[in-house]
């Protein structure tokens, strides 16, 4: 399977083509770039430019984006107004929210990629027939954006009564965008459970997120840390049930006092493949 990762690992810091550099050399071939202000700020047309020359010149390829959650650049701090949320119910503020997506997705332009990774509402987020109607005009209007760049929008399973696994498939059912789905299994452990949450939705996986927790909080462990109860070689067989379908894409918390946290995801790379 194809090895990305999340530069989540690194979104309290800036993104720079030397941490680029870095991941190149530590042997992973490709990203997915965590679209957070303070990590990668998709306003700011001479960082997009700076590392749309890299990644010209670069064999580590752009695998997807992942969609902002906040317009503001300290996770959410500055107030609830910097809440990106599709399932808005107010059209002005929507319609704000979807222009901001777009920002993010102008990214194409100078560097290309294939996926744009989308939340549909927000963690805790209960269910809400209006909220439904709400992410459908959201993700009609990204969509079109996005496929006029050549990006594929897929939807993630997160902890909320909108992003079930079974609430997924519901939606796209219901709405017909044909969207595909990035499988977050840290987040299925939490809902419904990996197996059950993988076989509702395998048909439709594109990509995946890969992060361990304790079945309760969503912590983003490496895979086999202390604390994290995911069972991973179950994981992996449900994963080469459909080979070549999708990359193994690690979206991992940053962890303070660890030394080398590339050498870290590579070897867990490794220790996946060899289940």
């Amino acid at each position: 399977m194809d090895h990305v990762l999340s530069t989540h690992l690194f979104v309290n810091s800036r993104l720079t083509i030397a941490l680029l550099d870095r991941i190149w050399d530590q042997g992973i071939p490709a990203v997915e770039i965590f679209c957070a202000r303070q990590h990668l700020d998709y306003r700011d047309r001479a960082q997009i430019r700076e590392l749309g020359h890299w990644f010209r010149d670069s064999p580590l390829k752009l695998h997807s984006i992942h969609s902002p959650m906040f317009s503001d650049d300290v996770w959410g701090r500055s107030g609830p107004q910097a809440v990106l949320n599709i399932t808005e119910l107010s059209r002005p503020k929507r319609i704000a929210v979807t222009d901001e997506i777009k920002r993010a997705l102008e990214i194409a332009e100078t560097i290309p990629f294939r996926y744009l990774i989308q939340h549909v509402g927000v963690p805790g987020e209960e269910y809400d027939e209006r909220r439904v109607d709400a992410a459908m005009t959201s993700l009609e209007e990204i969509k079109l954006f996005a496929s006029q760049r050549g990006v594929e929008v897929l939807l993630e399973n997160i902890p909320n009564q909108l992003s079930s696994a079974e609430r997924l498939v519901q939606f796209l059912d219901r709405t017909r965008l044909g969207l595909g789905i990035c499988f977050d299994v840290g987040h299925a452990h939490i809902n419904e459970g990996v197996e059950t949450a993988f076989h509702l939705l395998k048909d439709r996986i594109r990509s995946t997120h890969i992060h361990d927790n304790d079945g309760m909080t969503d912590q983003h462990l490496f895979p086999f840390a202390k604390g994290g109860t995911i069972n991973w070689k179950r994981t992996m067989e449900l994963f080469c049930s459909c080979p070549g379908q999708f990359p193994l894409l690690l979206e991992l918390q940053e962890v303070p006092d660890l030394g080398q946290p590339l050498a870290a995801a590579q070897n867990v790379f490794e220790r996946l493949e060899a289940l």
